[in-house]
């Protein structure tokens, strides 16, 4: 079977529209959800500064980024009805955990806005924000991580089967929390190196500097415990990354990126650190995709088994083009508008 015949499939192609709107919704809300941990971290004489530059960075963008989120889930709802069903009704704790996260920020992130400035409310407002920032994106990491291992598309509640070994135990285990950690980190990495470029102090530039070091070596310290793990609890993720000449190019261009983002703001270069940050987590997350390929559930249900009739997926790529027609310069107007010069 050729490489053409694999991957240019109409399945494939709108599996391929899924990981891109997911990767693009990691590096725009993800960074936001990073802002929100930077947010709870907040310390020092420059405390109060470091907050209002996270709230400026994210106050003009931050609901559009959403579209990204809502994209997957309706590009797997038509496209992939079985895998859908399946993962709504397995991961429907985390799931619904997550969009709960997502709406208590947004909300608080409002209210704090809008509501009183009088300590007290702002600190409450402040302290749910940062918590949602927080939960989500260890959510979100978990809920990937839980797919990889297979355990949710191996599920088959039956009436004898309890709760928690059903709805529970899928993600609730090492490796699904440690890709939760990942992606946490990995937010936090990205929202910090961009508030380096957003900033225009030097003093919290340099505040926001060491914040990115800091989180750079954490995400290579959790990565190397998600990939101890994957070996036990998700082999697609294992071999992905350790068996042939593309898993080690893949390991060579992740470590090099990284390590060029560390060295851009060693040197305080930081739009070429934002550069880096960027590349890095295209990579983990295209790598993570393209490892489990062509399994969209693991261990049985492929992209091509739970794909919609033919008819579907075509009408679906037409209004999936026309909808980015409109979509993309739209989005970059919004950041035209509102991020000039970022």
């Amino acid at each position: 079977m050729s490489w053409a015949t694999t991957y240019l499939t109409l399945p494939a192609l709108i599996a391929g529209a899924v990981v891109a709107s997911l990767n693009i919704y990691a590096l725009t809300a993800g960074a936001d959800f990073g802002g929100g941990v930077w947010d709870l971290l907040a310390s020092g004489e420059r405390r109060d500064r470091q907050r209002a530059l996270i709230a400026e960075a994210i106050a003009p963008i931050w609901e559009a980024n959403h579209v990204w989120l809502i994209l997957v889930v309706v590009l797997l709802f038509t496209a992939f009805p079985p895998a859908f069903a399946q993962l709504m009704t397995v991961l429907h704790i985390p799931l619904s955990l997550m969009l709960l996260g997502i709406v208590l920020r947004g909300s608080a992130f409002t209210f704090r806005s809008y509501d009183s400035r009088r300590d007290s409310v702002q600190r409450r407002w402040g302290r749910i924000f940062a918590i949602a920032s927080t939960a989500t994106p260890l959510l979100l990491g978990t809920i990937l991580g839980a797919i990889a291992t297979g355990a949710v598309g191996a599920q088959r509640p039956t009436a004898v089967t309890s709760f928690a070994s059903a709805y529970v135990a899928p993600w609730l285990s090492p490796f699904p929390i440690a890709v939760g950690a990942l992606a946490l980190v990995l937010f936090a990495f990205l929202a910090a190196v961009y508030l380096t470029v957003e900033a225009t102090d030097d003093a919290l530039r340099d505040d926001f500097r060491v914040r990115a070091l800091w989180s750079a070596v954490a995400v290579a310290v959790v990565a190397i415990i998600v990939l101890i793990l994957a070996r036990s609890e998700a082999s697609l993720v294992w071999q992905a990354l350790t068996v042939g000449n593309l898993a080690m190019a893949l390991r060579i261009t992740a470590t090099a990126v990284a390590l060029g983002a560390m060295f851009a703001l060693w040197r305080r270069s930081y739009r070429a650190a934002r550069i880096a940050a960027v590349i890095e987590v295209s990579l983990i997350t295209w790598g993570w995709a393209l490892g489990q390929f062509p399994y969209l559930v693991p261990p049985e249900m492929t992209v091509q088994s739970a794909a919609a009739p033919a008819s579907t997926l075509e009408l679906l790529l037409i209004a999936l083009v026309a909808g980015l027609a409109l979509l993309i310069p739209s989005l970059r107007y919004l950041f035209k508008v509102f991020k000039a010069g970022y």
